[in-house]
């Protein structure tokens, strides 16, 4: 293996992250001619496909080479002529045998080839390489298609449509299937790692790429959900950038994968899940999770698989915090979906971007999935033309028939928005509310963040601050303890409890300035929902 594996916390990491960032802006667009290995997985499921006799596939991708690749390997398994045709190049035979498609400069056109292939006898599998400009507003475009699968049983041709992202007519769909290609597991992932660390030292006289244990286990988990030869152009930048695998490329690497799934904005891989000791209070919901761990992590085990949760409560309660909780105390992958950010004023886009959000999730499983304040994107107010119901409806799909190991915490701060399907038993496995802390959880609250800023709650009269912030919900807290420290240096003194508890005094909390919503929502959780 060829990496020189460091303790933990012993890496140097560069100051490179601005050119990094560059190189991974740019690599984004740029292509590397790797061979791309054909899958047996995908090669034996594509051609059950087309052994069913459907005379039109469609695979969304931008692994081009490895789909032509793959489909290379089922054509010769079934004795079959392929080829492939671009706007560019018109009609080529790409696997062994005599060229018996006539070839010009005319069978570039779309049409052209179509009929070329409909009047072609002998049977052969077609890949379309990005046609769907040419199903939009071309009727003769999409009729040409439906009569040669019209006449499949006649002359079986099959033909392919290759693209990033394609949508059939409606009258072509009922002909029609997708496929989608495999994704890569984790130890091809590794040997990919291996290979490009390999190149790297073969051309540097035998010097070893950096890295330790620790960052490659957060570069798989960042590197899950891409293709083959994303995997291999990231790796490849992120070790040629400095002869290193280090903190700086794991960043680096999720923001360029996120930007190539064109997930920015709505997806996001969170770097840092909490420890349950920095939460104050949550003691059952803690205890629900350490019960469920194992039956949620283990691959064999006789219970139930868990499903998720909902996080209800007052704003600033610690519902964000206790998602990423849920990861950091089962070790697994934290993603946040924006529900919010979902939505695209083109039509069906935003349901594609969820549908495109859960495949990465189902991809990147054992995983936690924080669908954060989801009452923005499913709530049925009935004005928004059906897409919330249509972005419930894909929801509820994937959550019924999901195989993957995705444990879903959504967080809410307005239950009555959401629709009753949703929240029902079975969805969800618990509601657990996140109230206003007590006066025990308030001096936990006061502790943790006393000590995440260095300073000794010992020196602090905790009971003191803990009875004058009652009503305070745990960010509440927090902020007066930076206000208070900003009073302090301000006044080029040392915080003190009497200056914390001057600044809880200017405070109005919440729960005061929006008593009524409050006291209201806390009433509506006594006897529907369990105390987290």
């Amino acid at each position: 293996m060829h990496f020189a594996v460091k303790s933990v916390g012993t890496i140097v990491t560069k100051n490179l992250s601005l050119v990094i960032h560059h190189k991974f802006a740019i690599f984004i667009s740029m292509s590397f001619h790797h061979h791309c290995e054909a899958p047996v997985q995908d090669v034996n499921e594509l051609k059950l496909l087309l052994d069913s006799r459907i005379p039109l596939v469609v695979i969304e991708t931008f692994e081009e080479k490895k789909a032509l690749d793959v489909l290379m390997q089922v054509a010769n398994k079934q004795g079959r002529d392929l080829y492939r045709w671009s706007v560019t190049e018109g009609i080529t035979r790409i696997n062994f045998g005599p060229q018996l498609v006539a070839q010009g400069s005319e069978f570039n056109q779309v049409e052209e080839a179509l009929k070329e292939i409909k009047n072609h006898t002998r049977p052969g599998i077609y890949a379309l390489c990005d046609i769907h400009p040419f199903l939009v507003e071309q009727p003769q475009v999409v009729r040409l298609l439906k009569d040669i699968a019209l006449n499949h049983f006649a002359v079986p041709h099959i033909l392919v449509f290759l693209s990033y992202q394609l949508r059939l007519p409606a009258e072509l769909t009922r002909y029609s299937c997708s496929y989608t290609l495999s994704l890569p597991s984790d130890d091809k992932i590794m040997e990919i790692i291996r290979e490009e660390a390999k190149d790297w030292s073969d051309k540097h006289g035998g010097a070893r790429v950096k890295t330790d244990n620790i960052t490659l286990k957060k570069l798989l988990n960042n590197l899950q959900g891409l293709s083959v030869s994303d995997v291999r152009r990231l790796v490849r930048i992120a070790i040629w950038a400095d002869g290193e695998l280090s903190e700086v490329d794991v960043h680096a690497i999720n923001k360029a994968k996120f930007a190539l799934l064109d997930m920015e904005g709505v997806m996001s891989f969170e770097q840092q899940t909490q420890d349950f000791s920095q939460v104050g209070g949550l003691r059952n919901l803690k205890s629900w999770l350490i019960a469920r761990r194992d039956a949620f992590l283990k691959d064999e085990n006789k219970l139930d698989m868990p499903k998720g949760i909902l996080l209800l409560g007052v704003q600033g309660g610690g519902k964000s915090l206790a998602a990423k909780a849920v990861a950091g105390l089962w070790g697994i992958a934290l993603l946040r979906l924006d529900v919010g950010a979902l939505y695209n004023k083109f039509h069906g886009e935003t349901e594609r971007n969820l549908r495109e959000a859960l495949k990465l999730a189902d991809a990147m499983s054992p995983c936690v999935l924080w669908l954060d304040e989801i009452e923005k994107g499913m709530a049925q107010d009935g004005n928004d033309n059906g897409v919330s119901q249509r972005l419930l409806g894909t929801l509820l799909t994937w959550m019924a028939e999901r195989r993957t190991k995705v444990f879903i915490v959504a967080t809410s701060n307005n239950i009555s928005k959401l629709p009753p399907e949703l929240i029902r038993k079975g969805r969800l496995d618990e509601i657990f509310f996140v109230d206003l802390p007590d006066a025990e959880i308030r001096n936990d609250i006061f502790r943790i963040h006393l000590n995440k800023r260095n300073l000794n709650p010992a020196e602090f009269a905790l009971e003191k601050l803990s009875a004058a912030s009652e009503g305070f919900s745990g960010s509440e807290i927090e902020q007066a303890i930076v206000s208070a420290m900003y009073t302090a240096a301000a006044q080029a003194k040392k915080l003190t409890t009497e200056i914390l508890l001057q600044e809880i005094a200017g405070t109005s909390p919440l729960s005061v300035v929006m008593a009524e919503q409050i006291t209201q929502l806390r009433l509506w959780a006594v006897d529907r929902t369990t105390p987290a």
